[in-house]
């Protein structure tokens, strides 16, 4: 049997990996700037991870959530302490797709409403309704066309509020820092007056922190920069290290009901040691404090490059735009010079996601490497 043929494939076949490098199946290294799409957070192979998940599957991997569970409260708990979301609840699901999807669902069962408004440039999966407020045209089959979504240019509130006066929108989700988009984001006001007119218009405000989220920004979200209070929060990526797993974070001002929401797999013993685990080293190795720092020392060192139009993004979610595709260059960082890196929906843009453990040293590597590329090309 052949594999569906849906990815355009580079030639190269990891077989192990360690803290911020890949090694394929001929023994060489790769520098990870990309984190297999912002998924590993606290570096592969991390020795506390592995132990962790270890013991775990020895007792028991997986039963389903009609049992009781105590890592899922344990889970739940750090969380809350961690990330400084106060009273909210917490349930568990498998990938961000299905994060949105249940935020999606559980907005529309809240206010009995049935659009959606998303902002341009987003992408927040490709399933049902996420797929359909992700703007892209090309992922979206007939079946998902369905599903009624109103975009907006980000940034604007006058766009959103002409929408919500319709009273017929159950949410607005957003991307505080847009990913595949290319790593655009508004700014306070803009965030500020979105949960103001959420608030006004009886809509749910949903924050996606599936890539932004477990402290790739230096904050525990992105969306707490600006110092608003979503309704309910989508995470997935980083908060696993590589296990499948996501979830959304609910304000107790949503309620609860037997049934209203459910899953197989989510919330299975080892995607919460799995989970837990991270939060434990993001903590005892001050990862997020690590991403601020290391930002600083990254920006710094892209204000020399050549060619550079602009500096996207925040903490390690950055974007590194050029006034030309990067496709070749990206190439080159990855067969001449063994660095991944990742694209975006913007041509000319470069996504950088590393594991948040990424050092200075790591950081001189790729710049010394794009700076050799640049001249070639």
């Amino acid at each position: 049997m052949s594999l569906f043929n849906v990815y355009p494939l580079y030639d190269i076949t990891p077989v192990s990996a360690k803290d911020v490098y890949v090694y394929d199946e001929k023994g060489v290294e790769f520098l990870d700037l990309y984190g297999g799409h912002a998924v590993i957070s606290i570096g592969h192979s991390h020795p506390k991870y592995i132990a962790a998940i270890s013991d775990q599957v020895s007792k028991l991997g997986f039963y389903s959530n009609a049992i009781q569970n105590p890592k899922q409260v344990e889970l739940a708990n750090k969380l809350e302490a961690l990330s400084g979301c106060k009273d909210y609840q917490l349930f568990l699901c498998n990938s961000g797709a299905e994060a949105n999807e249940n935020a999606l669902k559980l907005a529309s069962f809240h206010n009995g409403k049935k659009k959606v408004l998303a902002f341009k440039n987003s992408f927040h999966g490709r399933t049902s309704a996420a797929v359909a407020a992700t703007d892209n045209p090309k992922i979206v089959a007939p079946i998902n066309a369905q599903q009624l979504v109103d975009f907006v240019e980000l940034g604007d509130l006058e766009g959103v509020e002409t929408i919500l006066k319709h009273n017929d929108t159950c949410a607005v989700i957003v991307e505080c820092i847009q990913g595949v988009g290319g790593l655009d984001q508004s700014t306070t006001e803009f965030y500020k007056g979105l949960e103001t007119l959420c608030k006004q218009y009886n809509t749910a405000f949903i924050a996606d922190e599936v890539q932004s989220g477990f402290g790739r920004t230096g904050d525990f979200f992105a969306f707490q920069k600006h110092n608003i209070t979503p309704d309910i929060i989508s995470i997935a990526k980083g908060m696993g290290n590589g296990f499948p797993v996501g979830g959304i974070l609910i304000h107790p001002s949503i309620k609860a009901s037997f049934g209203l929401l459910g899953t197989t797999f989510g919330g299975n013993h080892l995607a919460c040691v799995a989970t837990i685990t991270v939060l434990d080293v993001l903590e005892e190795e001050q990862l997020m404090e690590n991403a601020k720092t290391m930002s600083d020392y990254f920006q710094e060192k892209a204000k020399s490059l050549p060619q550079l139009k602009s500096i996207k993004g925040r903490g390690l979610m950055l974007g590194l735009e050029f006034d030309f595709p990067i496709a070749d260059l990206r190439k080159k960082l990855i067969f001449d010079h063994h660095i991944f890196t990742g694209s975006a929906k913007n041509p000319n843009l470069i996504r950088i996601l590393p594991p948040l453990t990424i050092q200075k040293k790591h950081i001189d590597v790729f710049f010394e490497a794009t700076c050799k590329v640049l001249k070639s090309l």
